[in-house]
């Protein structure tokens, strides 16, 4: 390294140089108060330096001595976390220290490296030597000396500049970090969601379907048998309801604590619904899996439940269903299978185990719904329900003076469809109502179409076993009988005599609702039910229709003849009408008339038909 430069190669450029240009105010962006610190051992340079500062406006300067103490002025400055240094420049000369190692120090520190440092270089022979090795070394730029206020300035008005773009810069970076990281806390937060239960920590549905299909997979590999268990709570909607959902999520909690106390290595165990668990095990036999749901059962009848000093007693009903060798299932027919097989448990009475049986009538019914549902509801929107009209004769005057309305369905493909299939999904799926009030309007249409001198023609309208349920189904019927203005007497409804029993209150006030319009009222089926008598004293029914299993073979059972003749007499007494059904042949027939039965209807006196006999066909009204 040369000598160091005299004062003389300094002072006549601050002397020579323009004044005016050189007092400059650059105030902007607060560029005069940012922190410059000056390392160099030779106090003239240094003063020099300062004075050339102090004409550009600037005022927040540091002078340092040597390397040693420029270090331990960066110590101080983060540990004390005093103002930031914003720009370092640093004589070539300093003796205690290489200017490479300290620049390569600051360069590679992640506090410091953002501070630009600026290289006072002594002789320009020295860029043609050194340059490439300064910048290596993390330099942000070299001065020469001597040094000459018109290019001094600028340069350190650049480095400040850049200084403010790596702050800048530093900023948004750990903004981005920041983002970053937080991303990965909510994405790992996510998935953590998408396969855990938030309530229970158990995990999700999404999660033991993917343990299901490996374990099914490796289950055809190796011909193990895989298990998967349904678990319903039965009193779950009891304590939601009466205690409120803070307790139903705790009795959750509480249950799903208990079963992870039989979970091992071969088991995995979710929340796959409200109040629903499923438990997959692996290598188990169908035994080894019964019994496994069995010590749960058991378990749940040493479980309680205590909220607000009550005490609640839980159980569960339990599905099973185990893979069969040499069978392929996959993991959505496995939770299907369990789900129907829980289903099962429930209808026998809950707090049961049901292993999956395809024979089993209650999943035929939900394969039944499933089929005739969407039929049910297309028949509904299209029109393909429609009423036939059977005649039933007086047996005193041999006339015909009503009809019973039968309903019929037509599939999408106008194949007929026996009320005996549709009907009974319609009442489960919910649908029942919405047949019920077609029928009555249709039925009452079919009426108002009919020519004057017919108006003597009544008709018995059928209505479910669940039409009472209905609260606005007596004020349809008073609107449409307003609307069409028939009178009320030529209406009979029928309701099955298991039904009425069934909800003996209900059905007793609506009679008598729609007695007060009119209307008359048949118990259908009557007989089926052995406690029917008792309740007749007091059911406000006009009609007694004989269920047709006694009339079928009435001419050749002497046990029917009996009973039928006991039916007549008691309907007398009370005050009511007969009416036999099923009626095939003249010889039954005869035989009724004998017993003193008031009305007849059956193939031998007709046939159901689209019209009335006698009269023309009738349209029929849009749905409402």
């Amino acid at each position: 390294m040369r000598d160091q430069p005299s004062e003389k190669t300094l002072t006549p450029a601050l002397q020579n140089d323009n004044p005016d240009h050189t007092q400059e105010n650059h105030q902007t962006d607060g560029l005069n108060t940012m922190r410059i610190i000056i390392a160099n051992e030779n106090a003239n340079h240094t003063l020099f330096i300062e004075a050339l500062l102090h004409r550009s406006g600037f005022r927040n300067i540091q002078l340092i001595a040597n390397g040693k103490e420029l270090i331990s002025e960066l110590n101080h400055s983060l540990q004390q976390q005093q103002e930031e240094i914003d720009l370092i420049l640093i004589s070539s000369t300093l003796s205690d220290v290489k200017w490479q190692a300290l620049c390569q120090r600051i360069n590679q520190s992640h506090v410091w490296r953002e501070i630009p440092v600026i290289l006072i270089a002594s002789d320009p022979e020295w860029f043609e030597a050194s340059a490439k090795q300064a910048f290596n070394c993390g330099i942000t730029d070299v001065i020469y000396t001597p040094l000459r206020p018109a290019h001094f300035s600028p340069r350190i008005y650049s480095a400040l500049l850049l200084k403010k773009e790596r702050i800048v810069r530093m900023v948004n970076r750990q903004a981005i970090e920041t983002e970053l990281a937080e991303r990965k806390v909510i994405d790992a937060r996510l998935q953590h969601l998408v396969n855990h239960d938030d309530l229970t920590g158990l995990y999700s549905r999404r999660r033991l379907v993917k343990a299901l299909e490996k374990a099914l997979l490796f289950s055809t590999r190796t011909s193990r048998t895989v298990s998967l268990l349904h678990i319903d709570i039965d009193q779950f909607k009891v304590i939601n309801d009466l205690e409120g959902h803070q307790a139903g999520d705790q009795l959750l909690v509480n249950i799903a604590n208990l079963l992870r106390d039989f979970i091992d290595d071969d088991k995995t165990i979710a929340r796959i619904n409200s109040d629903e668990y499923s438990i997959l095990i692996q290598n188990s036999t169908a035994e080894a899996a019964l019994s496994f749901s069995e010590k749960i059962k058991h378990s749940m009848k040493t479980f309680t439940f205590e909220i607000n000093d009550r005490v609640y007693n839980v159980g569960v009903s339990i599905g099973l269903v185990v893979t069969i060798k040499g069978k392929t299932i996959s993991a959505s027919e496995m939770l299907a299978r369990a789900d129907q097989a829980c289903f099962v448990a429930k209808k026998h009475g809950r707090n049961m185990i049901h292993q999956y049986d395809n024979q089993d009538k209650e999943i035929h019914q939900l394969r039944d719904e499933a089929f005739w549902t969407p039929k049910i509801k297309n028949a509904l929107t299209n029109n393909r329900f429609f009423l036939m009209f059977q005649p039933v004769i007086n047996l005193r005057t041999n006339q015909v003076e009503h009809y019973e309305a039968l309903l019929r369905m037509r599939d999408e493909h106008n194949d007929l469809v026996s009320p005996g299939i549709f009907i009974p999904v319609a009442e489960r799926i919910g649908m029942i109502h919405d047949i019920d009030n077609w029928v009555i309007r249709q039925a009452i249409n079919a009426l108002k179409q009919l020519p004057e001198d017919k108006s003597y023609v009544s008709l018995n309208i059928n209505l479910s076993s669940h039409a009472f349920h209905d609260p606005g189904l007596l004020q349809r019927i008073k609107d449409a009988l307003s609307e069409s203005q028939i009178d009320g007497k030529r209406i009979t409804f029928e309701i099955t005599e298991t039904a009425a029993i069934a909800n003996y209150e209900q059905t007793r006030e609506m009679i008598i609702k729609l007695r007060e319009l009119g209307c008359s009222f048949a118990l259908d089926d009557f007989g089926v039910g052995f406690n029917s008598f008792s309740y007749l004293k007091q059911f406000p029914v006009d009609y007694l229709k004989i269920d047709g299993s006694f009339i079928t073979n009435l001419v050749n059972d002497e046990v029917d003849q009996t009973l039928v003749k006991s039916m007549v007499e008691i309907s007398k007494t009370l005050g009511k009408k007969t009416v036999a059904e099923f009626v095939e042949s003249e010889e039954i027939l005869s035989m009724i008339k004998s017993y003193g039965i008031d009305y007849a209807q059956g193939y031998y006196i007709g046939k159901p038909g689209s019209k009335f006999e006698g009269i023309e066909s009738v349209s029929f009204c849009p749905l409402p």
